[in-house]
């Protein structure tokens, strides 16, 4: 019943957040990106096409009536049409939508498992050559660029030894995993390093607390230690540090997506900066705002639940 409680009085707190934050996606684009039509028409447009373009792009109305449009389109997800394609912005969002998820779920997934878990064992193992040699890859890992990466993986994987698509994709399952098994490599590589980092830290704190101490007089194994005890008292950061990172995975990867050739959403992203597609563009600020805060209400729900000592209030 609390947990119901406190998610109801979350949700109304919502409101006035998605106000204020349709508000400031409409500062940025209507009133400092300012009129967009000279550049959509060109430096030889008449003021008479400037004009019947901004009403035909509904900029000639009040800037009520146009952040009225934004706070409507943060509740319904409606976020009308494209200025260049003259498609509906849900369906675009849409197609986009699963080649990027069909690369950067699983990608994820098995990156923060593997982090986790890595980071048990550094944990365990710390101070002692694994710890040492680990932290080392990682700082490694870290140091190279996403786009040494990328070249050289398609060069020597993909093209050399054949053994993976060099680029392109096709819908369907099981039919895109060859096309993305590759890409999701080099982003679980590109993962490890800070996550592993970050996820030893944390565990790292847990295993010099007091209750650690207690457990080992009481005669626990270490690994029953890490497992039962530190592990859970560690998962409040490492839910948040996992949660907050979903609402991104909708914007696809784009460097990946680009070199190989994945139509998803960056590349949509991508295109609508270069043609000034504002509304594709105002659209994924909606998006990617919208489930930023819906997965932050989720993150606060789930420390109640592996925490029971967190009072949702």
């Amino acid at each position: 019943m609390e947990l119901l409680q406190y998610t109801l009085r979350r949700l109304l707190y919502l409101i006035p957040v998605i106000f204020g934050v349709s508000f400031l996606i409409f500062i940025l684009f209507n009133v400092v990106a300012g009129d967009p039509t000279p550049i959509l028409l060109g430096k030889n447009a008449t003021v008479a096409q400037i004009q019947e373009l901004r009403a035909e792009l509904g900029l000639d109305r009040s800037f009520l009536a146009q952040y009225l449009d934004i706070v409507k389109s943060a509740f319904t997800f409606d976020f009308g049409r494209s200025w260049q394609t003259k498609q509906k912005i849900t369906d675009i969002i849409k197609n986009g939508a699963v080649p990027s998820l069909t690369l950067t779920i699983p990608a994820f997934v098995i990156s923060t498992v593997f982090s986790i878990l890595i980071s048990l064992f550094v944990a365990f193992y710390r101070g002692r050559g694994f710890d040492i040699w680990v932290r080392g890859i990682c700082i490694g890992l870290m140091s190279v660029s996403s786009l040494v990466y990328i070249l050289f993986f398609q060069w020597f994987f993909a093209f050399k030894m054949g053994w993976f698509e060099i680029s392109g994709y096709e819908e369907g399952f099981p039919h895109f995993i060859p096309y993305v098994i590759l890409p999701a490599i080099i982003w679980i590589i590109l993962s490890l390093g800070p996550d592993i980092r970050f996820f030893r830290t944390i565990i790292l704190d847990e295993i010099y607390q007091d209750y650690v101490r207690t457990a080992r007089a009481k005669g626990l194994g270490e690994i029953s230690i890490l497992l039962k005890h530190v592990l859970r008292n560690a998962l409040v950061p490492i839910i948040t540090y996992v949660v907050i990172q979903i609402p991104f995975l909708i914007l696809g990867a784009l460097l990946l997506e680009s070199f190989f050739g994945i139509p998803g959403l960056g590349g949509v992203i991508l295109a609508a900066i270069n043609s000034w597609d504002f509304p594709v563009i105002k659209a994924f600020a909606i998006l990617t705002s919208m489930t930023y805060i819906i997965f932050n209400l989720i993150t606060d729900i789930l420390y109640g639940v592996v925490d029971p000592r967190i009072k949702l209030k």
